[in-house]
């Protein structure tokens, strides 16, 4: 099967390890073993549960600890209609492959994280993809998705809150696609890994899974919930989905860790100080960077509404790629080319990282541009 090599991530190895500071992660800061027990209020000696832990399978959907868990970030979901996955990234792998066959009609919103399209066209699907514009707010516009969302289209996929641009659908905008889905009998799977970060109110924005009957949410820990080297996701969404879903993962997964369950499980029933910690981190260092953007001539944006990255339109002679080739190897300072996402002529940066790496980090862009 060939495949689009997967741009974002390939940058990514290429480069996250040799930066001095990373203005490209999309993780809320990463917690240690030792904050997540502090904020679950626990401490290290409640290590020693693990201990007695034999280091089966475990169950292989996930525990029933974990489900519960998963279940309760959701309105209308139960532990039955959830699923664990190695990620969300094999959360989304797993329904792209369950639900799509060659020919089928997929619709995907782009700028997203490139599994959404890329994986359809592997398949062979008929891909349509509906180009969000800075003009929009990077919001879908209705009437182009009515017209690509014809009787017998078999899946939309959405990214919400989204990557790169942190755009956000609110309740009405996504009752507004549900319709259209519902006319043409089509599956939404809607990426919802960086729920939870909404930059006002409670900051967790309505699944899909809770609007519609066909609607599937994957998340997982890595975003919001700042625990990536856990590497567990999930998907939440109708029992035949599910069962569907349960079939093809019995040939990638079995199960997830057992340790990884557990430590998962302690932050999904602490959620509340989790998110509230990463919701301090997102929203001072947004402020932070709104400040940045308004004081450099060469940098525009639409300022997020949630998720942890934003897509900066910068007025400089070069190609994306050229420009965080150029700003790594002068001041350490690692962006994302909007080239890897297929933006040409903005980059992505990742504002949720310390506060103190992304003030240096912007200090030295600075620097970088006050020559142009």
């Amino acid at each position: 099967m060939h495949i689009e090599p997967f741009g974002v991530e390939i940058w990514m190895n290429e480069w996250e390890t040799r930066c001095e500071l990373n203005l490209a992660e999309t993780c809320v800061e990463s917690l240690t073993i030792a904050e997540l027990l502090t904020l679950a209020g626990k401490n290290h000696s409640d290590l020693s549960e693990l201990l007695e832990m034999k280091m089966t399978y475990g169950a292989i959907e996930g525990s029933d600890r974990i489900r519960r868990a998963i279940a309760a970030l959701y309105d209308q979901q139960r532990p039955e209609n959830v699923v664990t996955t190695h990620g969300t990234i094999g959360a989304n792998m797993l329904v792209h492959k369950t639900l799509v066959e060659r020919g089928d009609r997929v619709v995907a919103v782009v700028p997203t994280y490139q599994q959404h399209y890329s994986i359809p066209a592997s398949i062979g699907a008929d891909l349509h993809c509906l180009q969000l514009r800075e003009e929009d707010g990077f919001l879908p516009d209705l009437d182009q998705l009515r017209a690509l969302v014809t009787p017998g289209t078999k899946l939309i996929a959405l990214n919400n809150p989204n990557n790169p641009t942190g755009a956000l659908m609110d309740r009405a905008l996504l009752e507004e696609v549900v319709e259209i889905a519902r006319t043409a009998g089509a599956w939404i799977l809607c990426d919802e890994v960086y729920r939870g970060t909404d930059q006002e109110g409670a900051g967790m924005t309505v699944s899909i899974a809770d609007l519609y009957e066909k609607g599937i949410s994957t998340a997982g820990m890595s975003k919001a919930f700042s625990l990536a080297g856990l590497r567990l996701g999930w998907i939440a969404g109708p029992q035949e989905l599910i069962d569907a879903v349960s079939i093809h993962r019995d040939y990638d997964t079995i199960s997830v860790g057992m340790i990884d369950d557990h430590f998962a499980a302690l932050a999904l029933e602490h959620q509340e100080q989790v998110l509230a910690r990463s919701q301090m981190i997102t929203r001072g260092n947004l402020a932070m960077l709104q400040d940045w953007v308004e004081q450099e001539p060469l940098i525009s944006w639409v300022k997020p509404r949630s998720g942890t990255t934003a897509l900066l339109k910068y007025d400089l002679p070069m190609t994306s790629r050229q420009f965080c080739l150029d700003l790594l190897q002068e001041t350490g300072v690692m962006f994302t080319p909007g080239s890897a996402l297929n933006m040409e002529g903005y980059i992505r940066v990742g504002y949720a990282n310390t506060p103190a790496i992304l003030q240096k980090g912007l200090e030295k862009v600075s620097a970088y541009l006050r020559r142009y």
